[in-house]
């Protein structure tokens, strides 16, 4: 495990483990944060060996977002100073949803501000059931950034964003569980869960799940014949590889496939 004073990467078998460390201020975002997960994803694309990435928190909590402190002291910097600072962040969250492996966010307690728009960048959200999602940037005057916005608003009703945002109402992750933007709503700490989804994932074929990835996330901005032109250079592509060989066989042959 390699660890840093606000993050830990932890290598387990076919998984990378990235807690955020940060427990005394709600692990909140900090540039070791932002350096540990960005080299644990670049890890992730590289190995062919590790299957997906896990995203928690230290002490029973995800994620708060931004630390306030910090934002204040940034006032005094200029606009352009800003939209740098920010700019790292959104580089982050673009890490994450474009990175090869599937990605995890194992959510006790909850998320608030970035940590929500980190949790939903990635592919699967396995929240605690008491978990709350908070959005409360306009209670200090400010909006939400991190993509939080066009991720809520593909996901769930206008009104809801809207209550969120404007009102910075916290939502239960069972709302978004019956809304399908949780996958799992869990009982237990949300790592056990997520674990369960890690071994799936491991027994599957992991160049037709880069490739899965790649189309839902086209599939946002694509129009329909485009999306369908790229569905069926991706089928073509797929249809030659090793994985379908042995998947068809596998099937075929009334076996489980053996993707190793």
């Amino acid at each position: 495990m390699k660890r840093a004073s606000l993050v830990s990467v932890e290598r387990k078998a076919d998984r990378l483990i990235v807690m955020n460390c940060n427990s005394s201020r709600r692990n909140a975002l900090s540039p070791e944060y932002y350096d540990g997960l960005s080299q644990a994803l670049d890890l992730a694309n590289q190995d062919t060996e590790i299957r997906s990435v896990i995203l928690m928190g230290e002490g029973g909590y995800f994620c708060a977002g931004g630390d306030l402190n910090t934002l204040a002291k940034r006032r005094e910097m200029t606009v352009s100073e800003r939209k740098n600072n920010i700019e790292k962040l959104h580089n982050l969250i673009r890490k994450v949803r474009d990175c090869a492996k599937p990605v995890i966010a194992a959510i006790d307690g909850g998320a608030a501000g970035a940590g929500v728009s980190l949790a939903l960048a990635c592919d699967f959200l396995v929240a605690e059931r008491q978990s709350q999602f908070t959005l409360a940037y306009v209670k200090v005057g400010l909006v939400p950034d991190g993509g939080a916005t066009a991720s809520l608003s593909r996901l769930i009703p206008c009104q809801l964003v809207l209550e969120m945002c404007l009102l910075g109402q916290p939502v239960s992750a069972e709302r978004l569980y019956q809304l399908g933007v949780v996958n799992v709503l869990s009982d237990k700490p949300a790592l056990a869960e997520a674990h369960l989804i890690a071994d799936r994932i491991a027994q599957g074929p992991t160049s037709a799940q880069g490739a899965i990835k790649r189309l839902v996330s086209a599939a946002d901005h694509n129009s329909y014949d485009d999306q369908m032109d790229l569905e069926r250079d991706t089928m073509a592509e797929a249809l030659g590889h090793d994985e379908a060989q042995e998947g068809i066989s596998a099937f075929l042959e009334r076996r489980s496939p053996n993707y190793a």
